[in-house]
């Protein structure tokens, strides 16, 4: 089971480097999934550099795959992501969100984000995947 954050998503969609990596884990794993911020990371970089049309067909793209969009906002999660924000001030909050998935769920988070996850690997938060 794995939860993408939205390099990982964007990564995969632009066929940057590392895509290959998340391509076979979006083939191979039971459960691919993404929390809602996460997506809008992505619909709105993909807006931002390649523009409506193609963060719409990005968004097909991505449930076509089977990353499933959660939406999850309940207090627990809510809460779970706020105290990562609290401790990991350096963590951006859309990511929190991701951990806290990975973390509810016990699935393993797949980012490339080393400047932001390499402090936490460590952390007993959630496993985490580079991809790159």
């Amino acid at each position: 089971m794995h939860v993408f954050d939205a390099n990982a998503l964007i990564a995969w969609l632009r066929n940057e480097p590392g895509a290959d990596e998340v391509r076979k884990l979006l083939l191979t794993s039971p459960i691919c999934m993404a929390h809602a911020i996460n997506y809008c990371e992505v619909f709105y970089d993909m807006i931002r550099v390649e523009g409506e049309e193609a963060a719409q067909k990005a968004m097909d793209d991505l449930q076509e795959v089977g990353v499933t969009y959660r939406d999850d906002m309940n207090i627990t999660l809510c809460q779970t992501a706020g105290h990562i924000k609290a401790v990991f001030k350096r963590v951006s909050l859309a990511d929190c969100f991701a951990m806290a998935l990975a973390k509810q769920e016990g699935a393993t988070l797949v980012t490339s984000d080393h400047h932001e996850f390499d402090p936490l690997v460590d952390k007993g938060i959630c496993k985490i995947q580079f991809f790159r």
